[in-house]
């Protein structure tokens, strides 16, 4: 009988691949240019009248460009992380919703309200954990270990989804993931690990976890950061869990983007060091207007840029995007129904736990001790 040898899969994501399809240059070519003066306006105005002549919402993520989340706002739609996101998406009762943010969230949309028509500025604009999780290498992961819970972040594609028995987002992962070691049970965990790793500190499940990461959060640097720190001896650290594990220790906060805006809303401190993609920056500003907010570097001091922190795939989200979608119905999101029925049991689980366990969650996002947060 011949013995059958597994192959070790590379899960990680070619980052420095300038050449491929996955390269980040290929996303910041793509980069919409700015609006400005009476052009940027009648764009705004042309969307605002469309989304109600089409019976359209504009849902954007904390991380998109400024003038989006403000229209999100201005427009009766919604500016969140993917799991408020996600549930808005649902609940809204409009025939049409716009995603602004990446990929994975305009597929969550569909996947949640498939009777509503899904578009996306760019369809092109996806995430490094999404690119670097392949479905069928994931699938012969899985099927390696199939006496484990399958546990999915949002940042994953419909195929992966399909695959799994929950998904979380970096709001709930913790409540999610301690409840499953509750009832007795190991853990396989995809995409990325620097957020395993933490969840799987701060709970003590058996996790085992998929190789990949968030190319804006894996560049933070925890020496500079610690430079940055003692120039701002009286700031609060602000970090998100998909940060390596060196940047995650220094953190007085670790948690989602809802938490560390929290954080700064209701902070004592008047200076906030924030380590994530610094298209929060733009609410956090507009919740705290008295607070100081300092980007956590990604570089050193000869670097060209020392706190470049944003994700090219966000950047793609521009107004003439949105635009496009209401007027030529460009950039439609579709997804085959039986890979859309497979993916939605783990995030109905996602949705249902989160609006039956609220204490958790509401427990998890209070008291900000050092090093323990909202995941």
């Amino acid at each position: 009988m011949t013995s059958i040898v597994s192959t070790p899969i590379a899960y990680d994501y070619p980052q420095q691949n300038a050449a491929g399809g996955t390269c980040t240059a290929q996303a910041w070519a793509k980069t919409p240019p700015q609006l400005h003066g009476t052009e940027k306006a009648a764009v705004i105005a042309r969307i605002k009248q469309l989304l109600i002549e089409k019976d359209a919402a504009l849902v954007a993520h904390y991380y998109v460009d400024g003038d989006i989340q403000d229209l999100a706002m201005e427009t009766s739609g919604y500016v969140a992380d993917s799991l408020e996101m996600a549930r808005f998406g649902k609940n809204h009762s409009a025939k049409n919703l716009i995603v602004a943010g990446v990929r994975f969230m305009g597929e969550s949309a569909k996947i949640l309200s498939p009777e509503k028509r899904v578009f996306m500025p760019d369809l092109e604009a996806s995430c490094s954990l999404d690119l670097g999780c392949d479905a069928a290498d994931f699938a012969a992961f899985r099927a390696l270990h199939p006496d484990r819970t399958v546990v999915v972040y949002a940042n994953t594609s419909a195929a992966v989804k399909a695959q799994a028995d929950w998904m979380v987002t970096s709001s709930c992962a913790l409540a999610i993931i301690h409840q499953i070691k509750v009832e007795g049970k190991k853990i396989l965990w995809a995409p990325d690990r620097h957020l395993g790793r933490y969840i799987q500190e701060q709970t003590g499940a058996d996790m085992l976890l998929w190789n990949g990461a968030c190319i804006v959060h894996d560049e933070f640097k925890a020496v500079e950061l610690e430079m940055l720190m003692a120039a701002h001896p009286n700031a609060m650290v602000l970090v998100h869990p998909e940060s390596p594990q060196a940047v995650v220790d220094l953190a007085d906060v670790v948690g989602s983007t809802s938490a560390m805006i929290k954080a700064v809303v209701e902070g004592s401190a008047t200076e906030y060091i924030v380590a994530t993609d610094n298209g929060i920056l733009h609410r956090m500003r507009q919740l705290a207007p008295n607070k100081v907010l300092i980007e956590a570097p990604t570089a050193g001091d000869s670097a060209t840029c020392k706190s470049c922190a944003h994700c090219p795939w966000m950047a793609m989200n521009g107004l003439q995007g949105i635009l496009n979608c209401l007027e030529n119905a460009s950039g439609e999101i579709f997804i085959k129904e039986d890979v859309r029925i497979k993916a939605l049991g783990c995030i109905e689980r996602m949705l249902d736990f989160t609006q039956n366990h609220p204490d958790l969650l509401a427990k998890a996002q209070h008291g900000f001790v050092k090093n323990i947060g909202v995941a």
